[in-house]
């Protein structure tokens, strides 16, 4: 179900939040250089989440989506934390330091986010330089995340990347799989996303119809264990903080 449509004060009160952040953002990123970017994103519009942006290191632009991260973030509620420091790659090879910290107003309600990305893709190039001239191994392995202005985009390879979970194509899958991925998708913020039924469906080759009957199954079955980590946000994806 779509969430409850705010009380005109409350709406009044996240305006004046996101409005008082706006310019804040041109200042930590002056403030620490061309390889910085902040967001300010506001989960009441998912799909174009962006509403005010410094830098350009992920290049979105106001409009543009919030990534697979911030889904997850969106998907959590009110229950949704801070994610600190935490490490990801773009699609283009940026290795990107990041923290997300979660707007809510005096209610307690989470509505956006306040984000800030650091290039930091040369810092580690050096790191490792210096690593291989003493002959210690570079360990880390980070995951790619969809930065983009479409938000179909970041739902197309949340999908892909669960499928890839499973080694096999829709059609190999069997139901308990079927609704397990719907389950994970779900948990990952992506059917928070207007038209994201649609969206699934077409990328995994079946009716809207389908997708609209397992998504409801998925919810409606007992907690699934395996699927635990797909809503712990993005804590697991370095083996510390996702």
């Amino acid at each position: 179900m779509p969430p409850e449509e705010p009380e005109p004060q409350r709406t009044r009160e996240q305006d004046a939040i996101i409005a008082a952040l706006t310019p804040v953002v041109d200042g930590i990123a002056a403030t620490l250089g061309s390889f910085c970017e902040v967001v300010v994103h506001d989960f009441r519009r998912p799909e174009r989440s962006v509403v005010a942006i410094a830098g350009s290191v992920t290049g979105r632009a106001v409009g543009g989506s919030m990534s697979e991260i911030g889904m997850g973030i969106l998907a959590r509620g009110d229950a949704a934390e801070d994610e600190l420091n935490y490490i990801t790659r773009t699609p283009g090879g940026k290795l990107l330091k990041s923290s997300t910290m979660v707007l809510r107003d005096s209610t307690g309600t989470a509505f956006g986010a306040l984000c800030v990305n650091l290039d930091i893709t040369a810092v580690h190039q050096v790191g490792s330089l210096i690593g291989q001239l003493a002959g210690v191994q570079d360990p880390v392995t980070v995951p790619t995340t969809t930065f983009g202005n479409d938000i179909d985009s970041v739902v197309d390879a949340l999908v892909d990347a669960h499928q890839l979970r499973h080694t096999k194509p829709w059609s190999a899958l069997d139901r308990e799989e079927r609704l397990r991925l719907f389950a994970r998708l779900d948990a990952d913020g992506v059917f928070a996303v207007r038209g994201a039924p649609g969206r699934v469906a077409e990328r995994l080759g079946i009716s809207r119809a389908s997708a609209y009957n397992y998504l409801a199954q998925a919810r409606n079955a007992p907690p699934d264990p395996e699927s635990d980590g797909a809503a712990q946000g993005h804590n697991d994806r370095n083996g510390e903080r996702t």
